[in-house]
C-alpha cells in the first residue's frame, strides 16, 4: 500500500478539529492535530445550540485548518486528499467544514474525500493499534448506540441498534436535570466515583427480550422521577449517578455478551471495538473488558483524546478510501447529510428509528 497523507476536517458538532495524517503500510502516523472547543459558547445553555454551533465552526474553521498544516510542517502542495465529515450531524456545522474542505480540495487540486463521521468512529481504534478486520463494533456516542459488524472498509452491517435514546444522549440528560454542567457525560461519571451503584433500582429496558436492540428511554424516565420526588443532597446525587450509570453498564455489557456470542473471527481471535464519545468513559470499558475476557476476545478502544469528536479519524477514514482507490466520483458535488446510517440497505429496509423525509438515523 503506498503511503498517503490526508488532511482531515471535523465539524459535525460542537468542536472544530483539524488534523493531518499519513498513512503508510497499513499504520496511521497523525502529523499534527487541532482541536478548538466551544463548551463556553454551550455550558450556559446545558447542551449544544445548533446555530451557536455552526456560527462558531465558520468563525475559526480555517484558522484551525492553518495552524494544523504550519504544525505539521506541510502545505497543501505536500498533501494528497482532503477529507472532511459530511455527515451525520448538524447540518450547519457539517456545511462548514465540508465547504472547507472542498475550498482547499479545489483551490489545490487535490481530491475532495467526504466521509461519513460515524466511519470515522468505526476505524478510530486503528489510529492506535492494529486493529484488522473483521472486528464486532459498538459505536456508543450522543447520537448514535449500535453494535455493527465490521467486515472491511465499507461493509458495516447493523445487528442491532437503540430503538429510542443514545446512551450518551441519556447521560447528557441526567447532568442537565441534576444541574452538574456540561459536557453532561463526563460530569455524571466524576460525580459517580464516590457513590453508591446499588443505591437507586434503576431499569435495564429491553434487558431480557431476545436480539440486539437497545433503549434507554425509560432510564431516562426514571431518573427525572427521582429527580422530581424529594430535594437531593449531594450523597443522593453521587448515588443516583453511579446507579444510573451501572445501569447503562449492565444494558451495553449483556448486548455486547450476546453479540459476541453470536459473532464469528473466521478462525482469528475475536474482537470486540467500542468507540464514540461514551467509549471514554471508565465504568462502561471495564464492564465491556469483563465481558470480552468471557469470550476470550479482545477488547479495542481509542486512546480517551480520540474517542470523543476528532479529526484524526476523518483523515485516517479519507486516508484508507484514497489508498484503496474508493473516492467517490461526485465527491465534488456530494451534499451535506444530517442523518447517513452505516448500514444505509437496514437502515431503508428495516429502520431502528428516526425515520422521516431526512431518512433513518439507523
Amino acid at each position: 500500500m503506498k503511503s498517503v497523507t490526508v488532511l482531515g476536517i471535523e465539524t459535525s458538532c460542537d468542536e472544530t478539529a483539524a488534523a493531518v495524517l499519513r498513512l503508510e503500510n497499513g499504520r496511521a502516523t497523525i502529523l499534527s492535530e487541532t482541536v478548538r472547543s466551544q463548551i463556553e459558547e454551550h455550558t450556559p445553555y446545558g447542551g449544544v445550540v445548533p446555530e451557536i454551533a455552526a456560527r462558531a465552526h465558520a468563525e475559526v474553521a480555517d484558522r484551525v485548518v492553518e495552524a494544523t498544516l504550519e504544525e505539521s510542517g506541510l502545505t497543501l502542495a505536500g498533501i494528497d486528499a482532503v477529507a472532511a465529515t459530511s455527515g451525520p450531524g448538524l447540518i450547519g456545522g457539517v456545511m462548514v467544514g465540508m465547504m472547507t474542505g472542498k475550498a482547499m480540495a479545489l483551490a489545490s487540486g487535490k481530491p475532495f474525500i467526504p466521509v461519513n463521521h460515524l466511519e470515522g468512529h468505526a476505524l478510530s481504534p486503528r489510529l492506535a493499534e492494529e486493529c484488522p478486520f473483521p472486528y464486532l463494533l459498538l459505536l456508543v456516542s450522543g447520537g448514535h448506540c449500535q453494535f455493527i459488524e465490521v467486515g472491511g472498509l465499507g461493509d458495516y452491517k447493523r445487528l442491532g441498534s437503540t430503538i429510542d435514546d443514545a446512551a450518551g444522549e441519556a447521560f447528557d440528560k441526567l447532568a442537565k436535570l441534576l444541574g452538574l454542567g456540561f459536557p453532561g457525560g463526563p460530569a455524571v461519571e466524576r460525580s459517580a466515583e464516590g457513590g453508591d451503584a446499588k443505591r437507586y433500582k434503576l431499569p435495564r429496558p429491553l434487558l431480557g427480550r431476545p436480539g440486539l436492540d437497545m433503549s434507554f428511554a425509560g432510564l431516562k424516565t426514571a431518573a427525572a422521577r427521582i429527580i422530581e420526588a424529594s430535594d437531593l443532597s449531594e450523597q443522593d446525587v453521587a448515588d443516583l449517578c453511579a446507579s444510573y450509570q451501572a445501569a447503562i453498564a449492565d444494558c451495553l455489557s449483556a448486548r455486547a455478551d450476546r453479540a459476541l456470542s453470536g459473532f464469528s473471527a473466521g478462525g482469528d481471535k475475536k474482537r470486540l471495538v467500542v468507540a464514540g464519545g461514551v467509549a471514554a468513559n471508565g465504568a462502561i470499558r471495564t464492564a465491556l473488558g469483563t465481558v470480552a475476557d468471557s469470550h476470550e476476545a479482545k477488547l479495542i478502544a481509542p486512546p480517551l483524546r480520540h474517542c470523543t469528536d476528532n479529526a484524526a479519524m476523518i483523515a485516517l477514514a479519507g486516508a484508507e478510501r484514497l489508498a484503496c482507490g474508493r473516492v467517490p466520483e461526485n465527491a465534488m458535488t456530494f451534499a451535506a447529510r444530517p442523518r447517513w446510517p452505516l448500514d444505509e440497505v437496514r437502515a431503508q429496509s428495516d429502520p431502528a428509528y428516526g425515520g422521516g423525509k431526512r431518512g433513518a438515523k439507523a
